[in-house]
């Protein structure tokens, strides 16, 4: 009998596995139904496809499975023709040159800083490319009543809300509903640049009010060329990494994907122990040392690390406190995982992280 896995069963299993792990329910049934019962909920569509980033916390709805409609019966695939249907490969985008400035004041500049401090888009960016945005945006004065974007629009530009409150509308079958309001904060627009599809939605101007906004190449040029050399940076930085062998390439990508990179300084604390545990870190360029505590209050250090190393994964395995310190020898770059990205994408790995975790346990006396 020839038997196959479908496709997806490997990593719902190795999931729920982790959920039980760090759970510990008393009854294993109950909770199972509990955990799959959530789990299908989650993956029912949407009923609004919203394609619009509501804060940091927040993700886009499903695509309109409308707005892939063919128009005609000589191409089931085409529709209007306009500049969002222009395909965008960042690796043939090999031109640094097209930086684009609007001239801003300090007072402007710190403004637009902590606009975009929050947004999910920017969260992978060095601080470099961070400067990049700030001045590729312009500032855009809005009257109440008037419309930002409008849905089944090409996609021009990308927006940061700085003040103002904002109506979120979809058109269903003819009928205008509104589906979300922004007070102030925000961001819209990006989801018709990256995906090359037209505007999902129409957002409209309830009050006076300042946008930020990032023209289509400028959008693409910094937030989607920074992700794919984001992406082949830490892809290298993992196949380096052993105890990720095991992963195959997508897994390697996805888990790529996840990281976002943090820097330190000479002597800065990375992690400190007693703390809890937030995520998993691997050394993309520099030194750390780790450190314990001791009873009279000084610190004992245990081991040093470099490039191509890991740590912070024994109290996530674990479920409990920082076991040691760790601290910056010069400058450090690292790459950071967060806890939930931990659990979801390197459960093949949790085996061989705690026996490479004996180090650590020998010393805290465990």
């Amino acid at each position: 009998m020839n038997l196959e896995i479908p496709d997806g069963l490997g990593d719902l299993l190795r999931d729920f596995t982790v959920s039980v792990l760090r759970e510990r329910p008393g009854d294993l049934y109950d909770f199972a139904v509990e955990y799959f019962t959530r789990a299908r909920e989650t993956r029912r569509p949407k009923e609004v496809p919203m394609y619009i980033i509501v804060d940091s916390d927040e993700e886009a709805g499903e695509p309109d499975p409308e707005m892939f409609k063919p128009k005609n019966t000589r191409n089931r695939y085409a529709r209007r023709q306009s500049v969002s249907a222009e395909r965008y490969d960042p690796e043939e985008d090999d031109d640094d040159e097209d930086r684009v400035v609007h001239p801003k004041t300090d007072a402007q500049r710190e403004r637009l800083t902590e606009a975009v401090s929050g947004i999910l888009l920017f969260r992978s960016l060095d601080s470099d490319q961070m400067q990049e945005v700030i001045d590729a945006m312009f500032e855009k004065k809005v009257k109440p009543g008037e419309t930002v974007i409008r849905q089944g629009d090409d996609g021009d530009n990308f927006y940061v809300i700085d003040d103002g409150i904002y109506d979120v509308s979809v058109n269903i079958k003819g009928s205008e509903k509104q589906v979300h309001t922004f007070d102030n904060r925000g961001s819209f627009g990006e989801l018709a640049l990256m995906y090359n599809m037209p505007r999902s939605a129409t957002v409209i101007a309830d009050s006076a009010g300042t946008l930020w906004a990032m023209d289509r190449n400028s959008f693409r040029r910094i937030v989607l060329k920074s992700a794919f050399k984001k992406r082949k940076k830490y892809e290298t930085l993992l196949e380096n990494v052993t105890i990720l062998q095991s992963l195959d390439v997508y897994e390697r990508m996805t888990l790529a994907d996840a990281l976002h990179p943090k820097v330190y300084q000479e002597g800065e604390a990375i992690i400190k122990q007693g703390d809890d545990a937030d995520g998993i870190y691997f050394v993309e360029d520099g030194h750390i040392r780790i450190t314990i505590d001791n009873p009279e209050g000084s610190e004992q250090e245990i081991a040093t690390r470099s490039t191509g190393t890991y740590f912070g994964e024994l109290a996530l395995i674990e479920n409990k406190p920082r076991t040691a310190n760790v601290y910056a020898v010069g400058k450090v770059k690292v790459a950071f995982l967060e806890r939930e990205c931990f659990e979801r994408l390197l459960g093949p790995c949790v085996d061989i992280m705690k026996r490479n975790s004996q180090l650590y346990t020998m010393y805290v006396g465990k």
